[in-house]
């Protein structure tokens, strides 16, 4: 059985033009998450909060995954790549060698509520070309619960209570599971996926009750290597993502939206940006 073996506070913070977010990021971490880099969590019903929204930026080195919960957020790119990501709807974006795109809320009011989770990549596809994988809400992957839960399988392949289920993403060599759970007051789940990869789970509502001890709403916890992950939700159940992948355990040196393995890669990065050449 895997175990909580630790448990992180997302933080506080402000990105894009005055998005307020929660955050679950920071070197200290990158061991921890590897291959995972950071989990932002956007959830208001106040259009100040997130508004501004993230102009024009750019990216190297890495993949972004979107999941909208609720609200809309509209998708442009440098290479006429444009679209809306709808509440339920996934968009797995690989970096690469680089990309220049923003993402605006399609919305002036009501509740905005959504994932943005950064997934590193390998030394040796750093540098690979531009992508995209639009998931629309329809076609992930379900499973509904005996007392009342739901599992969305976003990436992945594992067994959920004994039965396989399979993602619609290809094979990626990061091996990602994503997963969004819903769990009712006190009820279990079993998940089984490779056991020698990272294991998190991060809870977005509610809480955990995990064998005594507690996961609580805007914490993640890092569990041990193990054959089953076993999730029970707390009384008022649970809303939560849970992560795995094979860790890289490769150097990595970020900084900002550029994420490589030194700093002469960096360096680069950034003279290709201001020459007009990262992309």
């Amino acid at each position: 059985m895997r175990r909580l073996i630790r448990k992180i506070d997302a933080v506080a913070t402000n990105d894009g033009d005055g998005v307020k977010i929660h955050r679950v990021a920071g070197r200290q971490l990158n061991s921890v998450l590897d291959p995972f880099l950071m989990v932002d969590e956007i959830n208001s019903d106040d259009a100040a909060d997130y508004i501004g929204g993230f102009p024009e930026h750019p990216h190297r080195g890495f993949e972004t995954i979107t999941y909208m919960k609720a609200g809309r957020m509209r998708h442009r790119d440098h290479m006429g790549n444009e679209g809306v990501i709808e509440t339920g709807d996934v968009q797995w974006m690989t970096a690469g060698k680089g990309v220049l795109h923003s993402e605006m809320p399609e919305q002036t009011n009501g509740l905005l509520h959504g994932f943005q989770i950064w997934l590193n990549l390998p030394a040796n596809e750093k540098m690979k070309p531009a992508a995209y994988r639009d998931i629309q809400s329809k076609n992930i992957t379900e499973l509904n619960l005996d007392d009342g839960g739901l599992v969305r399988v976003v990436a992945g392949k594992l067994s959920v209570n004994g039965i396989e289920l399979v993602g619609s993403l290809p094979p990626l060599s990061t091996e990602p599971v994503l997963l969004d759970i819903v769990l009712s007051p006190s009820e279990s789940v079993d998940l089984v996926f490779n056991k020698q990869n990272t294991a998190l789970v991060h809870v977005y509502s509610g809480g955990l009750n995990q064998a005594g001890d507690e996961l609580k709403a805007r914490q993640m916890g890092v569990f041990s290597k193990g054959e089953c992950l076993t999730l029970q939700g707390g009384s008022e159940g649970a809303n939560v993502l849970v992560f795995s992948g094979k860790p890289l355990k490769e150097p990595i040196a970020q900084y900002g939206p550029f994420v490589m393995n030194s700093t002469e890669e960096i360096e680069q990065a950034m003279q290709d940006y201001r020459q007009n050449e990262l992309v």
